[in-house]
């Protein structure tokens, strides 16, 4: 295999390792980037390896998450977010300056370049050309202190567009439809790269809202080619400087090939309560909706809203609904402003929000009791809107716009034509609100603001050789991370507070988990497929581990959430035969006996006196990590020379 983007960039980072689909490499990551409710636990752990400075070309801290401050807490989170940025050499996004991934489209992102972020959309710069992942906090606080970063390599998915995509229809169905086809598992160990004639069909945002929902996949990110489209994009941005062109050599070899043509697409749905849950909005009929909410890190951007401002323009929202908006970032608002587009959006009856994530992590907008709610966000899974019992859809702008205006599930067609929209040749650049890092001799002599519900980082040991307990509950497929530790505005605050944020593990799920937890001194979860899709928050391991989580058993795990209950010591094993998921029940006291992880291990079901075998696909870094008893004491100790 050869020349495709993936391995052009992989080649020029690669560390250490083989390229061999499965093994596992280091690469050398340019950059980072974090959000306020991972940040803060990414920048203690950084401060705890001890490191003066980020070694990383750049580096950007973001607020966009916990901004809903009704108490102390979330302000005293971003004045420690502040005062860590301009003590270590970080770009500090302020409070409202708009959404990560749509600001580090915007300001920050260079084709060619590796990036990490404490966010599982970060591969929205995949969009413009970047090898973009999303990763645990404590593995983007490694990769400031200069540590590469491991992946398994993956295998090179090619979706190569052809056509061009008809009036109504945009990027969100083109996700939609990959998703459609590969579900949320089918992604699991690839990469998704596109190519072929319909990307130059496709505008750089347009891409950055593919390569955002690919995540949904559980791929290892999604990729575009930096072409011509992305140069006028940089040059617009006043960057023009960070373009490199970077596409498929004509004899590239992929892993696997998916077809797509754009022309044939129509307007699409994920219905509730998995994004891969993908029909077309024709087939669904005319659900009636009580919520509208257009935004997230996938629909934000200017091109989005201008869409959504011009079908709505004249009109007013159906009575029986409301509909909210959060604009991407403060130029996509100026230009709104300017344009007068934001008026008509304004006049419709829309409620504007901050440039924020705001709704989409149920930061306020939760829908009322037993809604349908129709959004352009990128996740629909059940209660993390903030209201357990809504459905949630998930759509385009086209599709929620026209929703907005008739009150029900419609397919935009039905609206007639469609809106001309008209971009700007160069974009508004305010970075008033981007704080630069301070000079070294400056930096030095910055205090650290910490408030009150900043706690020190829990100290976990060396495992035992033997792992004993019992089974604390047994969950089926696709949990996800929302499932293990939920986000919203009464969660959120607690980030930087594991002892109190550890009540809330599994509680959507079982409200009696922490209780048994605590009370059992520890144990197990029984899991199954997929076992920790979605988010990255670090949070669904730190906290399990706080409570004495010694292994989770499933019968497979996505990227993300396995490498970080690998961080932070909670041995991930898979059953050799997926059966034996059946004979194992929450209650069940077991043991495992784990030597240097070096091979496959038994679990002893002391219940039910039976033997079940386990599997794993730890390399030997995990495995010493594990042993150390996670990541930070073992990169402490690798950094200080072994001491």
């Amino acid at each position: 295999m050869s020349g495709t983007i993936t391995e052009k960039i992989l080649d020029k980072h690669l560390v250490e390792g083989k390229k061999e689909p499965g093994s596992e490499i280091a690469i050398r990551i340019d950059n980072t980037l974090t959000q306020d409710a991972t940040g803060t636990m990414a920048y203690l752990q950084f401060e705890a390896i001890g490191i003066d400075r980020v070694k990383t070309e750049l580096s950007v801290s973001f607020v966009d998450h916990n901004t809903l401050q009704t108490d102390f807490r979330n302000a005293d989170d971003h004045r420690y977010l502040q005062s860590v940025a301009q003590r270590y050499g970080i770009y500090f996004s302020r409070p409202g300056n708009g959404i990560c991934h749509q600001l580090f489209l915007e300001r920050f992102a260079k084709p060619g370049n590796t990036l990490i972020g404490s966010d599982s959309h970060t591969p929205t710069a995949g969009g413009i050309g970047c090898f973009a992942m999303g990763a645990g906090g404590l593995d983007v606080a490694c990769s400031m202190a200069g540590a590469p970063f491991r992946i398994k390599y993956p295998k090179i998915v090619g979706v190569r567009l052809t056509g061009k995509l008809q009036p109504w229809v945009s990027a969100k169905d083109v996700i939609l439809e990959v998703l459609r086809r590969i579900d949320v598992k089918g992604g699991v160990g690839k990469v998704l790269e596109y190519f072929g004639d319909g990307v130059k069909t496709l505008s750089v945002t347009d891409r950055a809202t593919i390569a955002n929902m690919g995540t949904e996949t559980g791929c290892t990110t999604s990729i575009f080619p930096s072409d011509e489209i992305t140069k006028a994009f940089l040059e617009a941005q006043g960057r023009g400087g960070d373009w490199i062109e970077l596409i498929p050599d004509d004899n590239a070899q992929y892993d696997e090939i998916i077809e797509i043509d754009l022309s044939t697409l129509e307007p699409m749905v994920a219905l509730p309560h998995s994004p891969g849950n993908v029909k077309k909005v024709r087939e669904v009929g005319k659900i009636k909706v009580d919520q509208v909410a257009i935004g997230s890190c996938t629909n934000s951007s200017l091109r989005d809203l201008k869409v959504v401002a011009n079908t709505l323009k004249g009109k007013t929202v159906a009575e029986n609904l409301h509909v909210t908006i959060s604009p991407g970032s403060r130029q996509v608002v100026e230009h709104l402003v300017r344009s007068g587009e934001y008026l008509d959006i304004v006049r419709a009856g829309a409620r504007i929000m901050e440039n924020t994530c705001g709704p989409c992590i149920g930061m306020g907008c939760a829908p009322s009791s037993g809604a349908v709610s129709v959004r352009t966000f990128n996740r629909n899974f059940k209660g993390r809107s903030g209201t357990a019992d809504a459905e949630v859809y998930l759509v385009s702008p086209e599709t929620a716009a026209a929703t907005a205006i008739t009150g029900y599930l419609t397919d935009p067609r039905e609206l007639g034509e469609f809106p001309d929209i008209k971009m700007p040749d160069k974009f508004i650049v305010n970075d008033n609100m981007i704080l630069a890092p301070l000079p070294p001799e400056e930096a030095e002599k910055v205090e650290i603001v910490r408030g009150p519900n900043i706690k020190p980082l829990p100290q976990f040991d060396p495992p035992e050789d033997v792992l004993s307990g019992k089974v604390i509950i047994k969950v089926g497929d696709n949990i996800t991370t929302d499932h293990i530790m939920p986000a919203g505005a009464k969660i959120l605050p607690l980030r930087s507070n594991i002892p109190e944020i550890s009540k809330h593990v599994f509680e959507a799920v079982d409200s009696g988990f922490y209780e048994r937890a605590k009370s059992y001194g520890g144990g197990f979860i029984v899991g199954g497929e997929n076992y920790g899709q979605g988010s990255s928050r670090e949070h669904a391991a730190l906290a399990p581990k706080y409570l004495g989580i010694k292994a989770v058993i499933a019968k497979s795990f996505a990227r993300i959430h396995m490498a970080n209950l690998v961080n932070f010591g909670i041995i991930p094993l898979v059953f050799s035969n997926p059966d034996d998921y059946d004979s194992i029940d929450m209650d069940d006291d077991i043991e495992i006996q784990i030597g240097d992880l070096s091979h496959d291990l038994f679990l002893h079901n002391k219940t039910k006196r039976i033997n079940i075998k386990l599997e794993h696909s730890l390399s030997a870094m995990d495995a010493e990590i594990l042993l150390a008893g996670g990541k930070l004491p073992w990169i402490k100790k690798s950094m200080s020379g072994g001491k």
